[in-house]
C-alpha cells in the first residue's frame, strides 16, 4: 500500500531486548555500566562504554557477534516482510544507533525492507573502536521538546519531518509502533485516520492510558511478536478496504501468506539466531 507509512521503534519493538543493554550484558560490562549510569545521559554513556570495552580488548567484531545473537520473535520478521511486500513504506525511529541496528537487520536479511533509519550516528574511529554520537547535539542545539524525550532525540520531531517529506506524494496514513517513553511524543503527532500501536504494559502504553484524550489516532495495543503481526496486518487491510473498492485481502497471520502477486520477486531467507 503506497499510501501507508509504518514507523517502527527498534528496541523492545522489533527486537525483544534493548540493544544497548544486550551488548553491555553479553560483554560482561554490567557493573561498570551501572556505576556510570547516574553520571551522564544514556546516549553519552553508551559512547563511553564503547571506549571502556575497547580498553578491555573487546573489538567491533565482538560486538557484531553479540548483536547477531539478539533475541527476536520470528513473527515480527514475517510481519515486516509482509508489510513491505504489500507496498508499505517502512521506516525506523530509534534511540539505539546505526551500527547496532544495521548489524541486526543485515543478519536477519530485512534491511532492504526499510526506506529510512533515523537513529544515533555511529562509526569506527581511527583507534578501531565504535564511536556513538547523539542524533541531536543537545549541548549546542537542544531540541526543546517538553514531552518525556531524551535530550539527544525527540521522536515527535522526526515523525513530523517524515510526515512533511511524504506529504508531496499525496495523502498518507501512518502506523506507529513503539514501547518506550520516547514513543509517546510521536503518538501526539499522529492524526485522525492514523494508528498508534503501543506495546501493552510498557511505558508508552501507560502514558497513553493516562493521556488518552490527547491522542487523535486509533490505539491498538499488542503484547508480543505474534500479536504485533496480527494487529499490524489487520490495520493495513483496514486501510486498504477504506481507501479502495477492491475485495478484502485474505492475510493468514498463522502462515504469513499473502497473494503471490504481492510478494517481492526475489527469495528471502529467514535467519533468526536465538
Amino acid at each position: 500500500m503506497a499510501g501507508i507509512v509504518v514507523v517502527f521503534d527498534f528496541d523492545k519493538t522489533i527486537i525483544e531486548p534493548d540493544s544497548d543493554n544486550w551488548v553491555v550484558v553479553e560483554l560482561g560490562a554490567t557493573d561498570l555500566f551501572n556505576q556510570l549510569l547516574p553520571t551522564m545521559p544514556w546516549n553519552s554513556l553508551m559512547d563511553r562504554m564503547m571506549i571502556e570495552l575497547n580498553a578491555q580488548g573487546k573489538t567491533i567484531e565482538d560486538i557484531e557477534q553479540v548483536l547477531r545473537r539478539v533475541p527476536i520473535h520470528p513473527r515480527i520478521v514475517l510481519a515486516i516482510e509482509t508489510a513491505y511486500a504489500l507496498g508499505c513504506d517502512l521506516r525506523i525511529v530509534s534511540d539505539a544507533n546505526i551500527f547496532f541496528i544495521e548489524t541486526i537487520l543485515d543478519h536477519l536479511g530485512i534491511k532492504y525492507c526499510f526506506s529510512e533509519i533515523n537513529t544515533n550516528p555511529s562509526h569506527r574511529d581511527d583507534e578501531g573502536r565504535l564511536k556513538i554520537s547523539p542524533y541531536n547535539d543537545f549541548k549546542s542545539s537542544p531540541h526543546g521538546c517538553i514531552n518525556p524525550c531524551p535530550p539527544n532525540m525527540c521522536k515527535g520531531m522526526i515523525l513530523e519531518r517524515i510526515k512533511s517529506s511524504v506529504a508531496k506524494e499525496g495523502k498518507k496514513r501512518m502506523i506507529y509502533l513503539g514501547d518506550g517513553m520516547g514513543d509517546f511524543c510521536p503518538s501526539l503527532k499522529l492524526e485522525e485516520g492514523d494508528f498508534m500501536m503501543p506495546r501493552k504494559n510498557f511505558p508508552v502504553w501507560n502514558l497513553i492510558r493516562e493521556n488518552q484524550g490527547c491522542i487523535r489516532a486509533e490505539i491498538h495495543e499488542w503484547v508480543d511478536g505474534a500479536e504485533l503481526e496480527s494487529v499490524l496486518l489487520k490495520l493495513i487491510e483496514k486501510i486498504r478496504i477504506q481507501e479502495s473498492s477492491v475485495q478484502p485481502l485474505t492475510v493468514d497471520c498463522k502462515f504469513g501468506s499473502i497473494p503471490m502477486a504481492a510478494h517481492d520477486s526475489r527469495p528471502h531467507v529467514l535467519r533468526v539466531q536465538q
